[in-house]
């Protein structure tokens, strides 16, 4: 299938919690081999919308395509089968697991288990740490280690696009630094990226393009060089202050 055909398209999503309005109206596109970021203050909708694609809450209305194909409610087994996996903010790791047995659960929508050793070799190459701690149970490492080893799991299902919840959420600056090297390397080998972040600056350093929600809506949308560059932009949707006012 043509890489074109890998385009994921949002269209007035809306999520509800009974008579909680999770998003109102979030509208996206990410066209394949792009670094698309979605921004907004805590709260936003941002955990919502990925969840929503990812299968884990059904929308109340509008639509998720993926491949030109409606996967709007679909469950989250069939959604990541199809090529679409999640880094869940918060990791959701099997503590009481080695590291390794949580990469290979990562691996149960593989058609192909005969790839489970070069897909786990993978991982190991761009998160060197987890090949150290291959044996260790995943509720001993560090925060670092469990993003990677969230990371590192949702690679194991060779996705197509990857979405990524708050990956920096939590860390130190050095660590950030490295994951965000990690990610990059891994979009330069042809994965397509969804990354929602409260890190404004760092998401638009990496982000080709950007959208910006608000109390569950799409407010704003970008390459993310403009809305890194417009002040008003900075001010009012990212509560970034400009450098020159905070001198």
């Amino acid at each position: 299938m043509h890489a074109e055909a890998d385009h994921l398209s949002v269209d007035h999503l809306e999520v509800r919690y009974g008579d909680l309005v999770g998003i109102a109206d979030v509208s996206i596109q990410v066209h394949p081999g792009t670094i698309v970021a979605l921004l907004g203050s805590n709260g936003a909708g941002k955990t919502t919308t990925l969840n929503a694609i990812a299968g884990l809450v059904p929308p109340s209305k509008g639509t998720v395509q993926w491949r030109g194909e409606d996967i709007a409610g679909l469950p989250a087994y069939s959604i990541v089968r199809k090529g679409v996996a999640l880094s869940p903010e918060g990791w959701h790791l099997f503590t009481q697991q080695t590291v390794e047995k949580n990469l290979l659960l990562g691996t149960t929508p593989l058609a192909d288990k005969k790839r489970i050793p070069e897909l786990l070799e993978r991982v190991y190459t761009f998160f060197p740490r987890l090949k150290e701690r291959y044996r260790q149970r995943s509720g001993t490492l560090s925060g670092g280690e469990r993003q990677m080893l969230a990371v590192g799991r949702a690679l194991m299902s060779e996705p197509k696009i990857l979405l990524l919840d708050e990956p920096s959420l939590g860390l130190a600056p050095a660590i950030v630094e490295s994951l965000y090297e990690t990610l990059t390397q891994l979009h330069q080998g042809g994965l397509t990226l969804l990354i929602a972040e409260q890190s404004v600056q760092l998401a638009l350093e990496v982000a080709d393009y950007a959208y910006v929600l608000q109390t569950g809506h799409t407010v704003l949308e970008g390459t993310a060089e403009n809305l890194a560059d417009d002040p008003q932009v900075r001010r009012i949707y990212l509560g970034l202050a400009d450098t020159a006012e905070s001198s």
